[in-house]
């Protein structure tokens, strides 16, 4: 309802609001742009920012092992439907890529993997001879089966792994380069004194923070679809799992915060959960909220720069402002409170009481929700009002970069 009214507002052309008064830093006086050859159009602005978060999130997104089995739609769709998590939340691809980071370096240290290997294993990507992953730390310590799983591991050299990745550096270097180039353009606009969209800073925002995810899934093989089958070839017999369905919205609470004991079973399935990571230690939590608090900081610290840019109206720079605002602030306050609730185990029981512990944990868990569902509104604000801006954009905006004023002139 709340982004209903806004778009209701924002199209209304009777609305009350004042325009904002345009910065008198530009380039030029002029209030229009005459020179076709100084300037942009509409479809410029839109397609660089089309072009750049498709080419960012696209490249960006490494699927987990799929299910065996599945059509080139499947697959598709599979992948589509983590580029638009992606575009809608970046911080929760950059929590998901944290996680089977720090997974990796575990693996790497407890157990001598690769980086390579240590991806592949938290993907999904190694399988028993009877089909179903080998995805948890515990499988590697089985008495019957562990070591023998962690043999077949290691005998799989990390060039077999990466053989199986659809990515190069073509294709990464080409979306480095679109997002480098776009990047480029925003800070010669700034530099120049030229207007920027809040669709540009926008797209600005996504393309740093897929930066995060890229360097975090630098190591992990793109887009594999066949797993690698380890152990033996007749393994012992185990009795398949079949676990309680959970509700939709605890899958999704799953997705964003990583999987705990009990919430999968290797045995009762043929592939990992699209956003599966295995469950770790606590530091290991506290190194994954960290990195994806400091990526929402960024993603909506860059939203802040647009803060005196051209708004057409009042209403939308202050809504615009506010929600900057939210979602600067809200992931510091999402760790902060992770981290009171974590601190709130063990020996807190003792020194505040059994009520006082629950009335602790209710607080802290009313902070958690009313942050997120303020976050999730101020994010949908974010995605919609750019594309509202469009609708009335002040002729500076398409006043085009002089490169050649960078050009050394002897």
């Amino acid at each position: 309802m709340l982004i209903l009214f806004i778009l209701v507002h924002l199209f209304t052309k009777n609305g009350s609001a004042v325009p904002v008064a345009r910065p008198l830093d530009h380039r030029s006086p002029a209030d229009s742009c005459d020179d076709i050859n100084s300037c942009r159009k509409l479809f410029d602005i839109v397609w660089g920012c089309v072009a750049t978060i498709f080419a960012c999130t696209w490249v960006s997104v490494h699927p987990n092992v799929p299910p065996p089995n599945q059509s080139w739609l499947a697959l598709f769709w599979r992948r589509l439907k983590m580029m638009l998590v992606g575009i809608i939340a970046p911080e929760i691809m950059v929590g998901f890529a944290a996680r089977q980071f720090l997974g990796a370096q575990t693996l790497s240290k407890e157990y001598g993997f690769s980086m390579t290997h240590g991806f592949f294993f938290c993907m999904g990507g190694f399988v028993s001879s009877t089909g179903y992953p080998v995805a948890w730390l515990t499988q590697l310590e089985e008495p019957e089966l562990g070591s023998e799983f962690l043999k077949g591991i290691q005998k799989i050299r990390a060039k077999e792994i990466a053989d199986k990745s659809k990515g190069d550096a073509l294709s990464k270097g080409v979306a480095l380069a679109q997002g480098i180039w776009f990047t480029t353009q925003c800070l010669a606009r700034v530099h120049q004194h030229l207007a920027v969209t809040e669709l540009e800073v926008a797209t600005l925002a996504f393309a740093v923070v897929n930066v995060f995810i890229w360097l975090l899934w630098w190591y992990k093989p793109l887009d594999v679809q066949l797993p690698i089958i380890v152990g033996p070839p007749t393994p012992v017999d185990t009795q398949p799992i079949t676990p309680a369905q959970k509700p939709r919205f605890d899958r999704f609470i799953d997705s964003i915060v990583g999987y705990l004991e009990g919430d999968y079973h290797p045995l009762s399935s043929t592939s990992v959960p699209s956003f599966w990571s295995p469950p770790m230690s606590g530091n290991f939590q506290f190194g994954t909220m960290g990195i994806t608090a400091l990526a929402g900081t960024v993603f909506g610290a860059i939203h802040c720069a647009a803060w005196n840019t051209d708004f057409p109206t009042t209403a939308e720079m202050r809504i615009w402002r506010s929600s900057s605002v939210v979602i600067v602030t809200v992931p510091v306050v999402l760790f902060l409170d992770a981290l009171l609730g974590f601190n709130l185990e063990g020996e807190t029981e003792f020194i505040l009481g059994e009520t006082g512990l629950a009335f602790a944990l209710t607080i802290a868990e009313m902070v958690f929700y009313g942050s997120s569902l303020m976050y999730i509104a101020a994010r949908l604000i974010l995605i919609v009002l750019p594309v509202a801006e469009l609708r009335s954009l002040l002729p500076p905006v398409f006043m085009d970069v002089d490169w050649s004023a960078y050009i050394p002139h002897i």
